[in-house]
């Protein structure tokens, strides 16, 4: 399937790069915390056969430009930027705390068509796995420090619950390790996104006034939160539903791209 490169000007002025594939329905791709438009080629490629994919790179990485300060709603500026080039409106699909950010863009009043979702790091409930409550200022401390490299992996250990032994594997791996520590100052845009949504508390039914047709996505093997955080967003929109899809974990997106895009497919395709 052909993909052409472009970018958009958002309200700002910043530039947001992205590939476009594929015709039919519009559906733009929303990358979560230390990725960029790389890690959702293939899975863009297969919902290219039946959708015009717009796979784009966040402010701050791969192609994007930037601006001096950051704001969840220069964000969501951006996400209104391709959903214009995409005609006015469009489908949306989120992984993580991309899946947030896309919510957040909903709730916002653009002109969504459907929102997709893979597991929203949501902690709905005390007791389930979360950043510490002074996680913002440990990551704003590392970068400051000018240590990006230790920012990754005490984000990965501290706020994804990836063991320390796997995160010291991906510094061995060419390529990898610089091309997130490369991404490292994005993750104070990661974590407002976020908000005070990973205190364990249930979710404000104000904050989520979404009412596009929506589909909130988990991993059969992922741990218990992440379907709890599903159970609870689900329950607050009108027109939403929760699929667990057998055999996946948080990292489908990039690990298991032939088994998420089906039931993307049929639901994007409605």
């Amino acid at each position: 399937m052909p993909t052409t490169n472009n970018a958009v000007r958002s309200q700002d002025g910043t530039e947001i790069a992205f590939e476009e594939s594929g015709s039919g329905p519009a559906v733009v791709l929303v990358s979560s915390a230390l990725a960029d438009r790389s890690d959702a080629r293939k899975l863009a490629a297969l919902l290219a056969e039946h959708c015009t994919v717009i796979n784009y790179d966040r402010r701050g990485r791969g192609e994007s430009g930037d601006a001096a300060e950051y704001a969840v709603e220069r964000e969501i500026e951006d996400i209104a930027a391709l959903i214009e080039h995409a005609g006015g409106s469009a489908s949306l699909f989120g992984s993580s705390s991309g899946a947030v950010l896309a919510l957040r863009a909903a709730a916002a009043g653009l002109d969504v068509e459907r929102l997709a979702v893979y597991e929203p790091p949501f902690v709905v409930e005390e007791g389930d796995f979360g950043p510490p409550r002074n996680f913002p200022q440990q990551i704003g401390a590392l970068l400051a420090e000018d240590r990006p490299g230790d920012a990754v992996k005490h984000f990965m250990t501290r706020a994804q619950g990836m063991p320390s032994f796997v995160v010291n594997a991906m510094r061995l791996v060419p390529g990898v390790w610089s091309g997130l520590k490369a991404m490292a100052h994005t993750l104070p845009h990661d974590i407002a996104v976020m908000g005070d949504t990973q205190q364990g508390r249930p979710l404000d039914a104000e904050e989520w006034p979404v009412t596009a047709p929506t589909l909130v996505l988990t991993g059969g093997k992922s741990p218990a939160g992440f379907h709890a955080a599903a159970r609870a967003i689900t329950e607050l929109l009108p027109t939403a539903e929760h699929r667990s899809l057998p055999g996946l974990n948080h990292g489908a997106v990039v690990m298991a791209p032939k088994k998420l895009a089906p039931p993307l497919v049929e639901f994007l395709r409605g």
